[in-house]
């Protein structure tokens, strides 16, 4: 194989890493995993101390595990629903989870919880152990994983709290956070921070009450008033979220996001948008014009799959919508996503 850059820095040593990751791995992904057994020798090396040690390797194990655990189900479309675990079931928050979970599993999607009780658990009630995945974390204070997952196959455990949030934002496709915590909130203002600065794919996430509630709206009149108006977020941002006391309005802006548009990759710098239809030269050179702020040069266009996207077999069946972004501007991608689902037409 041939070495990548970042190696041990030991010749004779990168060659026994790397007949190691031939015997083990053969081609596929070879540099990358000879990467990661380069990052444990370095520690190594670093001389690092056990406790950081034991966290990079319990962090690699969890995430490994996760990565297994959530394999076979890539191609199903699933929403995390969050919020907080000491609702109790005859609270109306734990029945407005429950529907929800349930509308959305009758939609073939499945459903992302922290398998914990509360919210989490009226969110695989409704959804039903089959289509739940339980992500779960262990705490000295909270109860236990829920029953309803505890000997479930899709259950993951988790020491850490970013190795969890990692696990939510990467296998989710949409979010639903219902009131809650500490937790919860940092749930939603972690979700918004990584989707406006493009960390993660852009999704749905959508704030859910129940009717009369005043749990959400408060917390975005905070948000309008401490960092809108001094200008800490724009007003494209909040359009980002959504507020409901619906669950079918709720499941519609789940769904919805995704009645055209299905996802996007960077290839040779141009972001390219995957969708069931492009719209039509026309509808793309008016799209240009709208979104001009993010069209970085030149102008959106219809893009067959590229030599990469062949290589890795990614989703070759969609049609695409390419331009040169600017990465300033993802609130106002989640704007152009919206439009494109608004105007599936084909070309022409």
């Amino acid at each position: 194989m041939k070495l990548p850059r970042y190696r041990t820095g030991d010749a004779a040593l990168d060659q026994v890493v790397a007949a190691l990751v031939e015997r083990t791995a053969g081609e596929r992904d070879a540099d990358l995993i000879f990467e990661l057994i380069v990052t444990a020798v370095r520690l190594a090396r670093d001389h690092a101390d056990r406790g950081d040690l034991k966290m990079a390797n319990a962090a690699l194990k969890e995430m490994r595990y996760a990565f297994h655990v959530f394999e076979p189900y890539r191609a199903q479309r699933k929403v995390a629903i969050f919020g907080s675990a000491r609702t109790q079931p005859d609270d109306p928050l734990y029945q407005q989870a429950r529907r929800l979970a349930r509308a959305v599993a009758a939609r073939d999607w499945m459903v992302i919880t922290g398998a914990g009780p509360g919210i989490m658990e009226a969110g695989i009630e409704g959804a039903g152990s089959d289509r739940a995945f339980g992500v779960s974390i262990r705490l000295p204070f909270e109860a236990a994983t829920s029953q309803l997952v505890a000997d479930d196959p899709k259950l993951v455990n988790f020491r850490y709290f970013f190795t969890r949030k990692v696990t939510f934002v990467k296998e989710a496709d949409a979010f639903v956070l219902l009131p809650g915590g500490f937790g919860t909130l940092d749930e939603a203002f972690e979700l918004l921070t990584l989707v406006q600065t493009g960390k993660a794919q852009p999704g749905p996430i959508v704030l859910l009450d129940t009717p009369g509630g005043t749990y959400w709206e408060r917390w975005l009149a905070f948000v309008r008033e401490e960092l809108l108006a001094p200008h800490y977020v724009s007003d494209h941002d909040l359009g980002l979220l959504s507020v409901t006391d619906d669950v079918d309005t709720a499941v519609a802006q789940v769904t919805d996001f995704f009645r055209n548009y299905r996802s996007q990759r960077f290839v040779d710098g141009r972001l390219v948008l995957r969708l069931d239809h492009a719209p039509d030269n026309e509808t793309l050179a008016a799209l240009t014009d709208e979104f001009a702020d993010i069209v970085r040069r030149g102008r959106l266009e219809r893009v067959d799959p590229s030599p990469a996207e062949r290589d890795d077999d990614d989703a070759l069946d969609a049609e695409r919508v390419a331009f040169w972004f600017n990465r300033h501007g993802w609130a106002r991608l989640r704007e152009l996503i919206e439009r494109l689902n608004a105007n599936p037409s084909t070309a022409s």
